[in-house]
C-alpha cells in the first residue's frame, strides 16, 4: 500500500495490518520489557491470535475513522511504530503514540516516523490539536515530543497505575499552526 523512507538506510513507515500478527508478536517479545516499562502497550498481546485480534481492532478503528497503527520496519524487519488514537476529525482532536524494540533505539527512527504522522494527521485531515501522553518516567518519550514541537500542558499527578507503582502522566499538546512552524524550522536545517 506504502512504503515511506525514513532517511536511514533500510528504514521504512509500512501500514501495520492483521496479516502482520506474526511480525507484530514477534516485535513486542523483543521489547516487551522495554516498552512496558511505563504502559502496558502490548501486554495483551501473548500469541498470534491477540497479536491478530490487536491489530484488528485498530484496522477497525482505520475504518472508523478513530485511531490507526503504522509500524517502522528497519532491514526488513518490523521495530516499532506509530500510531493516531482518539482520533476526532469532527472536532480536530487526536492523540499519538508510539513504541520501539530496544535495539532500534538511538537512531531516531520515531521521530522521523512521526513527522510522517503528524503532517497526514494536521495536513490530510484537518487535525487542529494532537497530545502526546507519556508517564513523566518515560524521557525518551518526552524527548521526542519536545523534539517534535509539542508543547507540555500538565501533569495528571499519579494518574496512572502500572506495575504496583503510580506514575505521574504528562500531557503534551502541538497545535496546527505550531507543527507548521517545528515543521519548516526542520525543512531548513
Amino acid at each position: 500500500m506504502y512504503a515511506i523512507p525514513l532517511g536511514d538506510e533500510g528504514a521504512e513507515l509500512r501500514p501495520l495490518e492483521t496479516w502482520h500478527a506474526e511480525e507484530f508478536l514477534a516485535n513486542l517479545e523483543r521489547g516487551r520489557e522495554f516498552i512496558g516499562q511505563f504502559i502496558p502497550f502490548g501486554s495483551q498481546v501473548t500469541d498470534v491470535d491477540s497479536a491478530r485480534s490487536t491489530l484488528q481492532r485498530y484496522t477497525d478503528m482505520r475504518a472508523a475513522d478513530t485511531g490507526s497503527y503504522h509500524g517502522i520496519w528497519l532491514d526488513g524487519r518490523l521495530v516499532g511504530g506509530v500510531l493516531a488514537l482518539n482520533f476526532d476529525a469532527a472536532t480536530g482532536n487526536a492523540e499519538v503514540g508510539c513504541w520501539l524494540e530496544p535495539a532500534a533505539t538511538g537512531r531516531g527512527l520515531i521521530t522521523r516516523a512521526m513527522r510522517v504522522l503528524l503532517e497526514w494527521v494536521v495536513e490530510e485531515r484537518g487535525i487542529h490539536r494532537v497530545e502526546w501522553v507519556a508517564a513523566s518516567g518515560n524521557t525518551a518519550s518526552l524527548k521526542v515530543a519536545q523534539r517534535l514541537g509539542f508543547r507540555k500542558d500538565g501533569v495528571r499527578r499519579e494518574a496512572h497505575e502500572w506495575r504496583g507503582k503510580r506514575h505521574d502522566l504528562e500531557v503534551w499538546s502541538l497545535l496546527a499552526p505550531e507543527w507548521r512552524s517545528a515543521r519548516d524550522a526542520h525543512k531548513e536545517r
